[in-house]
């Protein structure tokens, strides 16, 4: 059991079910909770995850529940949608946890100026508390139906929620007129990278793969073209079903508030391993982050195109078998 949650427990929370977790990640131990939980994640390693666990998972909140826990995200518009998401699905408690680097301080702030809280337990450099169901309370806090950045459909919490990523742009601009008929954005995103692929001379098939579900929501607005074909996966993991022309990709460097460079390590491998023998990767990445090595593995040719001091592009192919 999370220590937070088992803490609680032990001082008097009393959990019902039905109960409804949002966005635990791996990090959160929910094996004390009987199997019959909703756990919502819509990112795709973290359901997986839960769900090899047995547990009913789904990528968006689907039935009223008795309780509710809230793990809380970094990321305080989606925090603050998520506490709605829980009141209009509760009807009894709703337990927020979280971890001081992600905001719970101030989120308890907010939330005691609604609603009469109970708790909070502090450990673990984070705090617990817990609160009656209120919708109205938080109404406010309810994610915008149509949130919108740059003409693109977007919503709290997916990357580059409030405008274009300038790497992503850098990269678009780098890119040739022909790309191949079959192409494969990796980590899609919302689709900015997608919906100016399909603008390529000779495009047949282009796939969209996002771990994200929430943003590959987006993507489906933000793309909506026959040609575009997506798909709820890890990108490190995906296999195309039949070899991939070139991919394009701006992978992502971190889950939590640390970077991990094997997560782009990890695409670049999968790039590879999608693309046909002479087939291309084109990349944009942070200017530190350490990625030549691997490529260099993966690839029989690769050569930095452009950048600035913020970013790099690069072109490989011919991936090594």
């Amino acid at each position: 059991m999370s220590p937070r949650l088992d803490l609680a427990l032990q001082s008097g929370l009393s959990l019902s079910q039905p109960l409804t977790v949002f966005g635990p990640t791996t990090a959160s131990d929910l094996s004390a909770l009987p199997r019959e939980t909703q756990v919502v994640q819509p990112f795709k390693p973290f359901h997986d995850h839960f769900a090899n666990q047995g547990f009913a998972v789904v990528a968006e909140a689907d039935t009223p529940c008795q309780d509710a826990i809230v793990f809380l995200p970094r990321a305080k518009a989606l925090a603050r949608s998520m506490v709605h998401q829980a009141c209009a699905r509760a009807s009894g408690v709703v337990v927020v946890d979280g971890a001081k680097t992600d905001g719970v301080d101030s989120l308890l702030k907010d939330i005691r100026k609604r609603v009469s809280v109970e708790g909070p337990i502090s450990k673990a450099h984070g705090k617990i508390f817990w609160f009656q169901s209120d919708t109205r309370a938080f109404a406010d806090w309810a994610a915008p139906e149509h949130q919108t950045a740059d003409g693109f459909q977007t919503a709290p919490g997916v990357f580059s929620a409030d405008g274009i990523d300038p790497a992503s742009a850098l990269l678009l601009a780098a890119l040739p007129d022909k790309l191949g008929a079959r192409v494969a954005d990796l980590g899609a995103g919302w689709g900015f990278l997608s919906a100016g692929l399909l603008q390529a001379a000779g495009l047949k098939a282009l796939h969209l793969v996002e771990a994200d579900h929430t943003a590959l929501t987006c993507a489906r607005t933000n793309v909506a073209d026959p040609r575009a074909q997506y798909h709820w996966a890890d990108a490190v993991t995906w296999r195309a079903s039949e070899p991939i022309d070139t991919v394009v990709m701006n992978p992502p460097f971190h889950t939590g508030r640390s970077a991990e460079p094997e997560l782009g390590q990890g695409f670049i491998r999968a790039a590879a391993k999608n693309l046909t023998r002479n087939g291309s990767l084109w990349m944009v990445a942070n200017r530190h982050l350490p990625y030549e090595a691997v490529l260099t593995d993966a690839f029989a040719h690769v050569e930095e195109v452009t950048g600035d001091n913020r970013f790099k592009v690069f072109h490989a192919s011919r991936p090594r078998r």
